[in-house]
């Protein structure tokens, strides 16, 4: 999995921290908040999208919600920030895997949909700021998940090639963005996610368990391997 790779680029969410639970229960309490009923479609309508995309979908899809985009980020925000801080933890083996790659001098990054202030927070809560020479979100670029433009966005940061990077990512549109941009990806398990096991081995070039699974080398390898 490792083999010629200069640098190695996270998704954090579901990818390098257990967090996702956050964000239904977010969604929970905010649409409770202001009486809305989301579409079936919910789920799938705003997975891989950035933080101000999925605020932007918020605002266009409940027109009874009458906040504006950036009101909507300021409440999760506010809602967040202390979840992350106090209730979020690394990946089994994500630790130790980050300080093997730091003494194998392959360069680290994060490309988030999160918000920057709520990524920041969450990196710094767990220690794991002072590994990354590049941290973007997707809100910082043109477009979210699928769209590979921020994992373009930290292999230009690290000055490394696209296909001399290796992605982590936890859900398919993330997977795919990953391979949009021209670099190998790894699928992550997850609670959140588990139902779409089959179409992230389908997507991926390899699938963990957890982090332990590279050292040990028990990993599976997927799509077209």
């Amino acid at each position: 999995m490792l083999t010629g790779k200069k640098a190695v680029i996270f998704d954090m969410d579901g990818s390098l921290v257990d967090s996702m639970w956050i964000w239904p229960e977010v969604d929970r309490i905010y649409m409770g908040k202001y009486n809305l009923t989301p579409p079936d479609t919910f789920h799938k309508d705003i997975e891989g999208r950035s933080y101000t995309e999925t605020a932007q979908y918020f605002v266009e899809t409940f027109s009874g919600l009458n906040r504006t985009v950036e009101q909507v980020m300021q409440e999760w925000r506010d809602m967040t920030i202390h979840l992350y801080a106090t209730k979020v933890f690394p990946k089994p083996g994500a630790v130790e895997f980050l300080e093997s790659m730091r003494r194998s001098g392959v360069k680290l990054g994060i490309a988030t949909s999160n918000n920057r202030e709520i990524a920041e927070a969450a990196l710094k809560a767990q220690n794991l700021s002072g590994f990354f020479d590049s941290v973007r979100t997707s809100c910082e670029v043109a477009a979210g998940k699928p769209a590979p433009d921020v994992y373009l966005k930290v292999a230009g940061d690290l000055s490394v090639a696209p296909e001399d990077c290796l992605v982590f990512e936890d859900v398919p549109n993330g997977i795919l963005a990953g391979k949009n941009a021209g670099m190998e990806v790894c699928a992550v398990d997850d609670p959140f996610s588990k139902p779409d096991e089959e179409e992230k081995k389908r997507l991926a070039d390899y699938f963990i368990h957890d982090f332990y699974e590279i050292r040990d080398n028990t990993y599976e390898r997927c799509g077209r391997r």
